[in-house]
């Protein structure tokens, strides 16, 4: 807590032109991590969505293989079902041969038919267990054909990003140092004025110099008296149409021309 304090009244012991300075150049360092980022593009993203599609397949076929499983599991129970109604109605059939009027035999009858609908019915469902097993060992075949696609696709765009990477990593690190050391000798207050404008610009331009009469970022006018203290680095300047904080050109060693 008293390191950040100190920090906080060292940046404050900055004169505004120092602060300015100081931003500006942080600005430039960003920039330039800006730039390594935009050289690896949309990679990151589609490495990290290649992998959430491969994972979503897999569980969709673990999913499926669980489904098989208890299709299986309640075809064999309808297989056993079918023996205990074969068993019933041999049962019934020989009592049949042993009943003493026709009301029992009657009975017996309905029992048979009735034990006879049980096997027709849990053949059905024999017969549509069957037929959902076969689609789900199609559709786990296509996932898994589909994941192996995937796969060489997820293999291609790493290896890529990995040379990319490998290329900027070194640099990427020495800039990301620099600007928090910059960071460090500004006051959090502007630094969090800093990093809000840069979030909501286009290009993470958050302080611009002043070309041509204009402003650096959007290129507006900007009146004679503005840019006046804007060069004279007095106080903290924003440009009124896109509030970028505003620099005099000197601060890039370029001509206001």
């Amino acid at each position: 807590m008293a390191t950040e304090k100190n920090k906080a009244v060292e940046a404050n012991e900055l004169s505004v032109e120092e602060r300015l300075r100081t931003l500006y150049e942080l600005q430039v360092v960003d920039s330039e991590i800006d730039k390594i980022k935009t050289l690896r593009g949309e990679l990151p993203l589609e490495v990290q969505d290649l992998e959430d599609e491969i994972e979503g397949l897999d569980t969709r076929v673990r999913n499926l293989e669980n489904e098989i499983l208890n299709l299986n599991s309640q075809i064999a129970k309808k297989k056993s079902d079918i023996e205990n109604s074969k068993g019933l109605i041999k049962k019934y059939e020989e009592q049949q041969n042993n009943v003493r009027n026709n009301r029992e035999f009657e009975s017996l009858a309905k029992e048979i038919e009735f034990q006879t609908l049980e096997i027709e019915l849990s053949e059905k469902r024999i017969r549509e267990f069957t037929v959902q097993v076969k689609d789900k060992n199609r559709l786990i075949e296509d996932a898994k054909l589909h994941i192996q696609e995937r796969a060489i696709d997820l293999e291609n765009k790493r290896r890529e990003l990995n040379e990319i990477t490998s290329e900027t990593q070194k640099e990427e690190d020495e800039l990301t140092e620099r600007s928090q050391k910059l960071e460090q000798l500004i006051e959090p207050r502007l630094i969090y004025a800093y990093k809000r404008i840069r979030s909501n610009a286009r290009n993470g331009l958050a302080v611009a110099t002043v070309k041509r009469d204009a402003c650096g970022g959007c290129f507006n006018r900007i009146p004679p008296q503005r840019q006046l203290d804007i060069k004279l680095s007095k106080k903290v300047i924003v440009c009124e149409y896109c509030g970028r904080i505003l620099v005099d050109a000197s601060f890039a060693g370029e001509s206001e021309e």
